[in-house]
């Protein structure tokens, strides 16, 4: 007889699976509604909705990996704990030039002052260069995403096939 799969595996993997179609899809509409805005020339708009896909992808790799994530907009702590996991994500943001760690800022500040603040500003130089990063960051997401769900696929298959 076979053993029954391992519910503990199997609930995981359906959590993970789940996680990962949700914050994906919403931060990709994110980034459609953020090229949607620069077009317009809604500059503000544009930077909020970048930084609304960057927390769902961070999001969407805390969920996936640990089943587990709070309810934090900080893209700075988000960052800080995704790298953690996967240091392969800092890739995502460069931090070696004033304007690499500027934009970064401008993002992570969109959240409220690009809504808020009459004084946000920011550039097409910088929003095009924030669009490039979080295009990386949602390749880096899938990569460790998908490694995560294969890795969950593996555990589930795997209690299926002992004796």
């Amino acid at each position: 007889l076979h053993k029954p799969a391992d519910l503990k595996a199997r609930v995981a993997l359906e959590e993970a699976e789940r996680h990962y179609a949700k914050w994906m899809s919403s931060s990709a509409e994110f980034q459609a509604g953020a090229g949607f805005y620069i077009e317009r020339g809604s500059s503000n708009l544009a930077a909020f909705s970048l930084h609304q896909a960057s927390e769902h992808l961070y999001h969407c790799i805390l969920l996936v990996v640990t089943l587990y994530s709070g309810k934090a907009h900080n893209l700075a702590f988000l960052r800080k704990k995704a790298e953690a996991i996967d240091p392969r994500l800092a890739e995502a943001w460069p931090r070696e030039t004033k304007f690499e760690r500027r934009c970064f800022e401008l993002l992570r500040e969109a959240y409220v002052k690009a809504r808020y603040s009459e004084h946000y500003k920011i550039s097409a130089e910088e929003l095009a260069w924030l669009t490039e990063r979080v295009d990386v960051l949602r390749e880096l997401t899938v990569r460790v995403c998908q490694e995560r769900l294969g890795q969950l696929r593996d555990e589930a298959d795997g209690a299926d096939e002992q004796p």
